[in-house]
């Protein structure tokens, strides 16, 4: 019976033969994805890696992608074909959010959704409401500010003034105004600054600038400054240098809030010093104090379910290391070595099947590195007092750029190993033509194609004797 010849499928068309219609469309999409990417706190270079590949998977090799902190532009084509298309980003996903984004991103890798539908779902993402109640997320952060007082002033006193004041700061971040967000850091650092100094002199809670750190830890721009000097290492100058202008003018105001309250309290210069440490408790204390966090966190920023277990691990693992670090290096590059470790771990759990966003392990971790506290501390020191300032201001920049240094370097050695890794999975020797994946080896057909000697049936019946024919 004749069979109907198949015919094969069309070649996929080039960027240069699709329809303008096609082209606009994949554009937008690769530029929503830069667009929520960016609320998502990634930084710029991987952000640009990561559209590029993106385009690729739908057949566009004709891009280019520019990222800032705050803009993103996206061109395709060449020539007369080309066309650019630029967005401003004023969003900052939640957590839950960034999952969801995340998972966007990977399917748009393997190009496992059309555009528009890609589209359809960036809207769907950027009007996600909380998946925790408002009450929860203030809950949260009242949780993730007492756990912070355990490990930056241990006592039961500021951990008890710390989950007031962290209540008090999380309803006032939960209220959708543009004109507060604008100035909340201030206010929240001036209302903080008030309660505190005017119960330090009755309540025994430590060094008050400790205690005050961590009501406004959501708020210190340290995650913004040392991806700053990140991206300065890539070669972004521009995107590296407006973040890190904008860290130090949030720092400024929140060190202006602490500065006015002290004066309407009317504290001495000496109440600016940062003291001793008073290890009060035990040392289990802070794994208390962790865990606390990392419900906050979970409750706070309407983390996705599975989350809770990586963000504590990094956690842990970032908390240990810094600790580490400070007995072997001391406590201005302590922060290095904790960088340095989490930075991969947090890198293999956004790889794994089941694991989050990097973002959504390695924010909170790096909030316990506290390098804008060193920073917010410097600062408002050094308003009071010049010299001590001066010393405080340095101590923070080599913070921060310790932790800069770990993440940067943290991220080569995962990259390198992950690369070696790919590169030993993906070893392969091709079979010569005369062979097929499934067929005998050589020798075996030699040997079946020689000539044989005629086989002996040995087990065939025996013949009858022949007869004499004259007998």
């Amino acid at each position: 019976m004749p069979t109907t010849p198949t015919t094969p499928p069309p070649p996929e068309p080039s960027e240069t033969e699709r329809p303008p219609a096609d082209r606009a469309l994949i554009r937008t999409f690769l530029l929503g994805l830069a667009e929520g990417l960016t609320a998502s706190a990634e930084s710029t270079d991987r952000i640009r890696a990561e559209i590029i590949d993106i385009a690729r998977a739908y057949g566009v090799d004709e891009v280019d992608v520019v990222v800032l902190p705050t803009i993103a532009f996206v061109q395709t084509g060449q020539g007369e074909t080309g066309r650019i298309s630029l967005t401003s980003v004023r969003a900052s996903f939640r957590f839950d959010q960034i999952a969801a984004m995340a998972a966007l991103a990977r399917s748009a890798r393997s190009a496992g959704i059309s555009p528009a539908d890609g589209i359809r779902r960036l809207n769907e993402i950027g009007a996600m409401p909380p998946t925790r109640h408002w009450f929860m997320r203030t809950l949260g952060h009242a949780l993730l500010t007492a756990g912070l007082v355990l490990l930056l002033a241990p006592s039961w006193q500021a951990a008890v003034l710390g989950f007031g004041l962290g209540a008090l700061i999380g309803v006032a971040k939960l209220t959708r105004s543009q004109t507060l967000s604008l100035v909340l850091p201030v206010a929240a650092s001036f209302a903080c600054a008030v309660i505190v100094f005017l119960l330090a002199p009755v309540v025994q809670i430590g060094d008050p600038l400790r205690v005050l750190i961590a009501p406004l830890a959501t708020f210190l721009p340290g995650a913004l400054l040392t991806t700053g000097v990140r991206e300065l290492a890539a070669g972004q100058m521009v995107a590296g240098t407006s973040r890190l202008g904008a860290g130090v003018v949030q720092l400024a105001l929140l060190a202006f809030g602490i500065l006015a309250a002290g004066t309407v309290v009317g504290i001495g210069d000496d109440e600016y010093v940062p003291r001793e440490v008073q290890q009060t408790l035990p040392w289990w204390i802070a794994g208390i104090g962790l865990v606390l966090y990392g419900i906050g966190v979970y409750l706070h920023f309407a983390a996705p379910g599975r989350s809770y277990g990586w963000v504590i691990l990094a956690l842990v693992v970032a908390y240990g290391a810094q600790q580490l670090g400070a007995v072997l290096l001391g406590a201005p590059v302590s922060g290095f070595f904790g960088a340095l470790v989490v930075t991969p771990l947090v890198l293999w759990i956004e790889d794994l099947p089941r694991g989050v966003p990097s973002q959504i392990a390695f924010l909170p971790a790096f909030w316990v590195l506290v390098p804008g506290a060193a920073g917010l501390i410097g600062l408002t020191e050094g308003a009071v007092e010049e010299s001590a300032g001066i010393d405080d201001v340095a101590a923070a920049f080599v913070t921060v750029m310790s932790i800069a240094l770990g993440v940067f370097i943290g991220s080569a050695i995962y990259r390198f190993i992950r690369r070696s890794a790919a590169g030993i999975a993906e070893f392969h020797v091709d079979l010569p033509s005369v062979l097929g994946p499934g067929e005998d080896s050589v020798l075996s057909r030699i040997t079946d194609a020689a000539p044989k000697p005629p086989r002996r049936d040995t087990d065939a019946a025996p013949k009858p004797p022949r007869r004499d024919p004259d007998a």
